[in-house]
């Protein structure tokens, strides 16, 4: 049975390579999608990098000025 699931998948990841290969849209769509992706990820880690950041502020004791 597994083997058959792991035949199957690797079929279809063959498939859908050749698909995307072959087809100028397909192409053009997983490029777009791709870059979609690539920049809600660096949103999201410049979002946690800055709260990252307050909170390393909030963390350490600021010295007092004489």
């Amino acid at each position: 049975m597994e083997k058959l699931f792991c035949l199957g998948v690797a079929l279809g990841m063959v498939g859908g390579a050749l698909l995307v290969a072959n087809s100028f849209k397909a192409r053009s769509l997983v490029k777009k999608s791709q870059a979609e992706i690539i920049q809600k990820m660096d949103e999201m880690m410049d979002e946690r990098l800055a709260a990252m950041g307050e909170s390393e502020e909030k963390k350490t004791p600021k010295k007092k000025e004489k």
